[in-house]
Formats: structure tokens, sequence, C-alpha cells
């Protein structure tokens, strides 16, 4: 008897499953109601059995919602996954949570497997954001919605709306530092500053980069300001997964090529805290000025917190990251109850914080992508207290050791 070939019996199961599924109920999710979810037809099954994966997606009247952070080797997005998955399962979500290990193909492979799980919707911090259109385009070929979070999704029009803080204001926080700091608007001697930016693929970095140049451009133009190493483009001060061993390697090379002793760096522009742990490690070891060097940073982790406090870095730019999962959860919830948000999400909410709408300046390469910008705050010795453990963002316990508050 002739073999039938096992792939063929499986695509033909596969097919006649997917032409008899039946429609599922509308769900809520607290007292929002979720759009129906439309079943496949016939026209829209997978031709190939490499693509018939998509014929294993569940439609079973659930609410699913796909979230994939990039690694968890930062802090901030342990506590990002967290929360939003807490938060859309007390909305009577199911959650998919997943930790790309800052591997792309990883990530990839995560989105696939949210997809065929399911999902209806998809939050996704991109570890590189310029890499995942096409499973983006499958991801909305199902009628998934996608919001980019923190990190903008580029060159693709799946993209639906992006939740981040003002990014280039970050940039100008800090610079706006340095320049207060150096007291350059009254100086009349030249400083030195050297620069130490982000991920090269994570968009987001561009921003803080061009914000910071932007706005500190007046005094390096006028010799106010001097990078003696003269790299200052964004990709030749770049940081490879905003990594603390690769930052501080980097400065310490410059730190032993530039300064030796008896000349003078002033700062250090570091574009986020693991950064800025590289730089101030760099400095104490590698750094005989007898001077102290402003250091700037971001995001308040606590490693950073204890560095304020001593004396070792000078600021940091704090984004309240639960805020930023807040208008996420808000947004995705009226995504699934079939609305189309937009600047009213906003005032509905009535949040405490700042937030703004804008459907002008996030370009992904393919769209204009709506947004919801959220403004980060200064953070120094000065304001810590009142800023972070005041407001319940931070505490310390009984030994006195600082911990974030989940």
């Amino acid at each position: 008897m002739k073999k039938i070939n096992f792939i063929t019996i499986t695509i033909i199961i596969n097919l006649l499953l997917s032409s008899c599924a039946s429609t599922p109920m509308a769900n809520e999710i607290g007292t929002n109601t979720v759009a129906q979810k439309p079943s496949a037809t016939a026209e829209e099954a997978p031709q190939s059995y490499e693509q018939s994966s998509a014929n294993a997606r569940i439609d079973d009247g659930r609410t699913v919602v796909g979230i994939s952070m990039p690694d968890k080797l930062l802090e901030r997005w342990n506590h990002d996954g967290i929360f939003l998955k807490e938060h859309f399962e007390k909305e009577g979500c199911e959650v998919i949570l997943k930790y790309a290990d800052n591997l792309i193909d990883t990530q990839i492979s995560d989105i696939r497997s949210m997809i065929d799980g399911g999902a209806d919707l998809l939050v996704i911090t991109a570890v590189d954001g310029a890499a995942l259109s096409s499973v983006l385009d499958k991801a909305k070929s199902q009628g998934i919605k996608i919001i980019a979070y923190d990190r903008l999704l580029m060159n693709s029009p799946s993209v639906d709306y992006y939740v981040s803080y003002d990014n280039y204001k970050v940039g100008v926080l800090q610079a706006e530092y340095v320049i207060s700091a150096l007291r350059l608007e009254k100086s009349s001697q030249t400083k030195t500053i050297e620069f130490v930016t982000g991920d090269p693929v994570d968009n987001n970095a561009r921003y803080f980069y061009q914000g910071a140049v932007d706005t500190l451009m007046p005094y390096l133009e006028s010799g106010k300001l001097s990078v003696l190493s003269n790299q200052q483009g964004f990709y030749e001060t770049s940081t490879a997964q905003w990594s603390t061993d690769i930052a501080q390697q980097r400065l310490q090379i410059i730190l032993n090529s530039y300064y030796p002793e008896n000349v003078r760096l002033d700062a250090v522009l570091c574009a986020n805290d693991s950064t800025a742990l590289g730089a101030t490690r760099a400095l104490e070891s590698d750094y005989n000025g007898q001077n102290s060097v402003v250091v700037t940073g971001q995001d308040a982790d606590v490693a950073n917190i204890y560095s304020i406090i001593e004396g070792k870095q000078s600021m940091t730019v704090f984004k309240a990251l639960r805020d930023e999962s807040v208008v996420a959860v808000a947004l995705g919830l009226s995504i699934l109850s079939d609305e189309t948000p937009d600047a009213e999400l906003i005032t509905r909410s009535g949040w405490k914080f700042e937030c703004s709408y804008n459907t002008t300046d996030y370009d992904n390469g393919s769209k204009i992508i709506p947004s919801y910008l959220l403004s980060p705050i200064t953070i120094t010795k000065d304001n810590l207290e009142k800023e972070l453990f005041d407001t319940g963002y931070y505490a310390r316990n009984g030994s006195g050791l600082i911990y974030a508050v989940e």
C-alpha cells in the first residue's frame, strides 16, 4: 500500500478543524467588554507546513495578553514585567510573560508562541526594535493589537501604539544638569566631558543621546566644553547591551589615553545607571585627578542610589515605572474593549502624573505611531528622599538597606 505522508494528514486535519471553528463569546475585563475575536476562514489558512503553526492558535474566548521583555539583567525589566502581568491579571486577562535573555531569535520565538497561544494583545519591549517586523506582521494579520512598550518598534506598519517616557527629555535633563554643575554659563575656562551612550540597537538610546547633544552643542561649538578623546558620535560612544563592564572598560581606556595625571576630566555623561556604574568604577580605579567628576545616569537603580548618596554619581533621571505600566494597562484594556484610544484616555483616567498624547514625533520608519509619553524628573542627593522614599517608590528595611517597593 502506498504510504500517506504524515505532514499531509496533519495539514488536512488542521484545515478541517479551522473551517469548523466557532466564534467565541465576548469576554469582560473589569468594566470593559472585549470585542469578539473573528475565526479564521479557509482563505486565511497557511499555504505551507512551515506556516501551519498558525492553525494551532488558540481561539477559545479567553482574553490573552502577551508580554515580551528583553531580559532580566536590567533591574527595571523585572519590575515592569511583573507589574504589567499582575495588573492585567487583576482585570481578568490571562497573561503570557516571557524574557528574551537579550537574544533577538529568542524574542521572535517567544512572540510566535504568544500568537499561537491565542494572544489578543502584545506588549513588547524589543531587544532590537528593528528586528521584529516579520513576526509583528504575522500578529497583525491575525488581528492582534501591538503596543510598543518603552522602546519604539521600528520599520513596521503593524505597531498600533507606543507607551514610554519622553526619551529626548531624558537627555535634555542630563545635559542641563552638566551645564549647571559645571557653571558653563559663567565659566571662562574650558571644561572637559566624555560621553558613554547606550545600546546602539535600542532606539531609545538615540533619543537620550540626541537630547543631550542638542542641549550641549552650543558649549561644544563655542569651546566651553571639550571632548579630549574626540569620541562624540552616537555609535563610537555606544555601549552594547547597556553593559556595566563594557562602559567601565571603554572609559578606562579613555582615561589612560587622554587623562594622565593632572589632566582634568569634569564630566561623564552616561545614558543610564548601568553605564554610570561602569563609569564610576573606572574613575575610582583609573582617574588620577583631584577633582570630583560629574556623572549622570538614568533609572534610579538601587546600586546607583547608593552611589548618589556616597557622592560617586551626581544625578539620575527617574522614570516612575509603575506609572508607565499603569498607562500601558489602561491603554491595553481600552484596545481590548474595541475602542480607539486617543488623548481622551488621559482625561478619562485622571492620572496624578503627567502624561501627553503625541501623534507627530515618533516615526518608526513606516508610519507615525500614536504615543503616550510620561515626563521624567531629575534626582540628586538633595531631592532623593522626597522624590523616591517619601513617595513610596523605595524604602529601607530594618537594617537600613534600600529596596524598590513593588
